[in-house]
């Protein structure tokens, strides 16, 4: 009677099949690693191959699946540009002194993380230089982390920073920094609420006036906040945030953090001399 040899499982055998199994179990690690980072930062910077994704999907974001209902309705309304918009179609808002000898460009999501770090870190230096005359900011802003995420929190808190607008930059300006000082997780859609928006407006002075509580509720500016991403969108910008002075790009982060405000204040003497 014949039988079939068995094969001995030698040392090197085992090895292998060590390695083997230790290579899959990296591997699995990676893809869980990276669908991770993606989940967690949408928005790297430049370089990110995310960033490329969704920057070239700003079209579907603010064309009508980041949000539903009322706000929809809202969105697709009349264009209504708030009084002290600047730049080409109103799509820009610019603080500071007009006749600043340069100007530093923001580029920014109100969602994004990384521009809440540089806001809350270097953020009071950027407005010192701007108060003291150094330059004027103009602001660029984003709402294409809705599509990336999902949600309408970006859109939503861009349609109630033009109603702070429409009250007066230094109202905008504070707003700005109150909804970067009150950020959510960027996976938590706060701000997607109108509510939560007008509570943070109580941290603004006189911000609350009937017309902007008004405009915040009916999204008056949800049809702008559409218009301003479609400028971002044609800007060529791939990330948030990027900030440029004189055109020049600043390196606003080190080491995955925003750069201290010693470190932008050098930056920006570099480039103004």
């Amino acid at each position: 009677m014949s039988t079939t040899p068995r094969k001995n499982t030698t040392a090197g055998d085992r090895k292998a099949a060590r390695r083997a199994a230790t290579e899959r179990m990296r591997e699995e690690r990676e893809r869980t690693e990276r669908s991770a980072r993606i989940r967690r930062r949408a928005v790297v910077g430049a370089a990110s191959a995310v960033v490329l994704a969704l920057a070239a999907g700003v079209a579907f974001a603010v064309g009508g699946s980041s949000g539903s209902g009322s706000a929809d309705a809202a969105a697709n309304g009349p264009l209504v540009v708030p009084a002290n918009a600047s730049g080409a179609d109103g799509t820009v808002v610019t603080y500071g002194k007009a006749d600043a000898p340069h100007t530093l460009e923001v580029y920014e999501d109100f969602r994004c993380p990384f521009c809440e770090q540089l806001e809350t870190t270097t953020g009071p230096t950027v407005q010192q230089l701007a108060d003291a005359g150094s330059y004027k900011i103009d602001y660029h802003l984003a709402t294409f982390l809705d599509q990336g995420l999902g949600g309408k929190g970006s859109r939503t808190a861009l349609a109630a920073a033009g109603a702070a607008l429409n009250e007066g930059v230094d109202k905008f300006k504070q707003f700005h920094d109150v909804l970067y000082a009150n950020q959510p997780d960027e996976r938590d859609d706060a701000f997607a609420d109108v509510n939560h928006l007008l509570d943070l407006a109580d941290q603004v002075p006189g911000l609350k006036t009937d017309g902007f509580v008004k405009a915040v509720r009916e999204g008056t500016y949800l049809p702008w906040a559409n218009q301003v991403n479609k400028a971002f969108d044609k800007s060529g910008v791939t990330g948030t945030p990027t900030v440029r002075l004189d055109g020049k790009k600043l390196d606003v982060f080190s080491g995955g953090k925003a750069v201290s405000p010693k470190q932008f204040t050098a930056m920006v003497k570099q480039v103004t001399g």
